[in-house]
């Protein structure tokens, strides 16, 4: 919301030296954000001032061009020039080139003098042009940075001015105003108009405010005006969607009439162009009440106005000149002919206000927030209108702002306003909330006095009674505060307004017995874990491709897979949530190795969501009221499964290249290792086996499974398709683990084994087995066959070729032995390593090298 200080003034006690910073860092005490200033001085800046076209002489150029060369008058006849500076005469009277040809002799227009500063940094001077010395230049809209004309220069008279020669024409047209912008949040909607800024800003600074609503002198009942009709026969949670309508008729505007400029600085400084008087009569209002309201051509209407939902099939012409087709859903302002609106987003374009407009219908309602926020984003159709329907406007000041709109077009538009009106719908029952005494105190930590909450809440405009005999005070909230429902909300506006700095900082008490889950401690192990072994975490969008899905969601290229499409993706390539965190972690691979990161080893861990069966309820729970258990199960039984899987990808080498030292490229046995780095830490033994996924490289890929047999991830090198199109470096590898499955599978406690402190005794053996059979397979049955003196047995050579018959190959194996009471003999190590080769031989035919 943009503040434009001046109208602010007129409501609050703002100092008149005050700037926009100093309006924000008073909204900032009572929980608004700052957002920017808007200062047209900060690239606009004088002399600039009103002159009058002496004389015009149109002087045809050899280009095709004519020019006017002028002669404008700056100083009121008779009076001297007190303006010095390079270029400006002081007989008060400029000679000066204009290519705009919309002005004639007499005309009052606005004159940038040497020395004057336009927006983009454009300095005016004295310059010989067009065999003229030029001192200055008469300015359209477009160069003053006060609107998108650039048609013509700006004729005074047309905007309805007529200004004393050598008036500072800065201050005429409000450019020395400023604005304060902050953001509102959903809660407050209030805030989305000068009232309710106005009251917050005296809130801060405790000043007096001045609500602009009793300053309009309204009808207290009106009757005899345009028919309206409210028939809502399908309202949405049971809420019709008008609860009040109010009409106004004013007859013999002359919508021709220019804005006035200070109501155009207003709305400009507020970030609304100016369009016609009856349209920025209805923005202003708009933005100083906080209601919207619309103008109709009277004359164009047909018949009585019907507030309803729209029927199948019906279609609407919005303002933008776009054919909209409605939905059921839809909230319609329709006459005889038709829908002419969607209520509170945007009218219809037949009975558009135009400058043969002579009779004005004003409309100011009251919509339901749901109906309005689900027709917005179905057209996607955002509005200054719809953005304050959405958060909630007062009820009560409809028939103001109605009457508001009226006093302007009356004043502004030469019209006359019917004595009859409309005010049909029945008011809301006011929020009422008992808060017991010591709840604030309790909740925000501050012991509030008696004064502090009822003064508090009486700034706000509530009504307050103290219970004398409970103690509790009963408040009604009032009608602009449709976010106050709770003695929780009343307590943290009491905070808001005695200060946020008042609140101690105090750090909680952990209850006992409580802390991180299972799975939560679980987690931060395993993450901590592949940090310190050396692996960046990085974050990945979970929205991919459906090629994406299908390479990585499934291990057999072709078979089933299911994926939840999005309904509204950022784009077509992405609109999918992933079924694997590989396609993510590969992108910010590809793309820091784009930028000249050659050497990664990331990792990330994070959801993937896996439909299996329903998906979603046939309806969406009624807001205001909690779910019954039965409906919350059912909610939950419509959420995909999203399991928790680490994933890490390398690429590159594992160190920088140094002096003596020759870095290693990353291979399938280092995806390997993290893979088991991360049942190690979860005391979760992996069985690896050779595996196959369509997107990892055949022969080089692993699987890895529990004891159990559940199938939990895969290792290896990606495959080299995936890599040339993804433009990775050949060799890449990468992993992906089920962490809940791991989870699941991990024991409550991780006993630690006894570490001897007898020396170590060490084997090795080499075995020719088949070509077919895994490494893996082959060192359990060592350890089967070692028994319990076998401490650990590694695999650390792979060897096929000379000396190794075809189809065979040689694996080879270090075995430590170690016993827990004794130093073990040549003897027992020996008898134990050849117990082991005895199960191997027997299992797979294995025989020593």
């Amino acid at each position: 919301m943009r503040i434009p200080l001046s109208w602010l003034r007129e409501f609050a006690q703002v100092p008149a030296d005050a700037t926009a910073e100093d309006v924000m860092a008073e909204l900032v005490k009572v929980g608004f954000e700052e957002e920017a200033v808007h200062r047209p001085t900060d690239e606009l800046k004088g002399p600039i001032v009103v002159g009058q076209v002496l004389s015009l002489v149109k002087e045809p150029q050899s280009n095709g061009k004519t020019i006017n060369w002028c002669q404008v008058r700056v100083v009121p006849e008779g009076q001297e020039q007190t303006l010095t500076g390079k270029g400006i005469d002081p007989s008060g009277v400029q000679g000066i080139i204009c290519g705009a040809h919309n002005f004639v002799e007499g005309d009052k227009v606005v004159v940038t003098l040497p020395g004057a500063v336009l927006p983009g940094d454009f300095h005016i001077s004295a310059r010989k042009t067009y065999g003229h010395l030029s001192a200055g230049m008469i300015a359209s809209v477009r160069e003053l940075g006060i609107g998108e004309d650039h048609d013509g220069i700006l004729v005074l008279s047309r905007i309805g001015l007529d200004p004393e020669i050598g008036t500072d024409a800065m201050s005429l047209l409000g450019l020395y105003d400023e604005a304060a912008e902050i953001n509102v949040t959903p809660d407050r909607g209030y805030a989305f108009s000068i009232r309710g800024v106005a009251r917050e800003y005296a809130h801060a600074t405790g000043t007096v405010f001045t609500d602009p609503a009793a300053k309009v002198n309204a009808p207290a009942a009106l009757s005899g005006g345009y028919g309206v009709k409210l028939n809502d026969d399908a309202p949405i949670y049971g809420k019709p969607g008008c609860d009040r309508f109010v009409a106004r008729t004013v007859r013999g505007v002359d919508a021709t009439r220019p804005t006035p400029p200070w109501m155009v600085s207003r709305l400009r400084l507020a970030g609304i162009r100016s369009i016609s008087l009856p349209v920025d009569i209805s923005n202003y209002v708009m933005l100083e009440l906080g209601q919207p309201n619309h103008c109709y051509d009277l004359d164009k209407l047909s018949g009585d106005i019907v507030v309803r939902r729209a029927v199948a099939g019906e279609k609407i012409t919005t303002l933008d000149d776009k054919v909209r087709s409605l939905d059921v859903e839809d909230l319609l302002i329709t006459d005889d002919s038709g829908a002419i609106g969607i209520a509170g987003v945007m009218g219809g374009a037949n009975t558009e206000v135009s400058d043969s407009t002579t009779n004005v219908l004003v409309e100011a309602a009251h919509f339901d927030e749901v109906s309005i926020g689900r027709s917005r984003r179905r057209h996607k159709l955002p509005s200054e209108a719809s953005k304050r329907f959405e958060r909630g406007v007062d009820w009560q000041v409809a028939n103001v702002a109605a009457q508001r709109v009226v006093d302007l077009l009356v004043e502004l538009a030469g019209g006359t306003a019917d004595e009859a009106g409309t005010d049909v719908g029945t008011a809301p029952d006011a929020v009422t909330i008992e808060l017991p005494a010591g709840y604030a105190a309790s909740r925000i930590g501050i012991d509030f006095t008696e004064e502090q909450i009822t003064g508090s809440l009486k700034d706000l405009g509530a009504i307050v009674l103290k219970d004398e005999v409970g103690g509790s005070y009963v408040v009604t909230a009032p009608s602009w505060r449709n976010d106050l429902e709770t003695k929780e909300d009343l307590s943290e506006e009491i905070a808001r307004l005695v200060g946020y700095d008042n609140i101690p900082a105090t750090l909680p008490v952990a209850p006992p017995g409580r802390g991180l889950t299972r799975t939560q401690q679980q987690k931060r192990r395993v993450v901590q874990a592949l940090a310190d072994a050396g692996l960046t975490e990085v974050l990945s969008y979970p929205f991919v491709s459906k090629s994406a899905n299908d390479t990585f969601g499934v291990a057999e290229e072709g078979a089933a897979r299911t994926a939840l499409k999005l309904a509204n993706p950022i784009s077509e390539e992405h609109g999918y949530l992933r079924t694997s965190v590989l396609p993510g972690l590969i992108e910010v691979a590809r793309r820091n190795h784009s930028r000249g990161f050659r050497d990664l080893a990331l990792f990330e861990a994070g959801s993937v969501f896996l439909p299996d069966g329903q998906l979603g309820t046939a309806s969406i729970p009624p807001l205001g009221v909690k779910p019954t258990d039965e409906v919350l199960d059912g909610l939950y039984d419509g959420v995909p499964d999203q399991p928790l899987h680490i994933a890490a990808v390398l690429t590159g080498h594992d160190s920088p290249a140094a002096a003596a030292h020759t870095p290693r490229a990353w291979d399938w046995a280092d995806a390997l290792d993290v893979a088991r780095l991360v049942g190690d830490v979860l005391g979760v033994e992996l069985v690896v086996s050779q595996g196959s996924h369509q997107a990892f490289h055949p022969g080089r890929a692993a699987q890895l499974a529990l004891r159990s047999g559940d199938v939990v991830g895969y290792a290896g090198e990606l495959h080299p398709k995936l890599l040339a199109a993804h433009d990775m470096p050949a060799r890449s590898v990468a992993l992906e683990l089920n962490a809940d499955a791991l989870f699941d599978a991990a024991p409550d406690v991780i006993v630690a084994k006894h570490i001897s402190g007898f020396p170590v005794a060490t084997q090795d053996v080499a075995l020719v087995v088949p070509q077919d059979v895994p490494a893996d397979a082959v060192l359990a049955a060592l350890r089967e066959g070692a028994g319990d003196l076998l401490e650990d047995v590694a695999l650390f050579d792979v060897y096929a070729g000379q000396g190794i018959e075809d189809g065979k190959k040689s694996l080879a194996f270090g075995l430590r032995f170690r016993a827990t009471d004794r130093t073990l003999t040549a003897d027992e190590a020996s008898e134990a390593r050849e117990a082991a080769v005895a199960v191997a031989a027997e299992r797979f035919g294995a025989v020593q090298r």
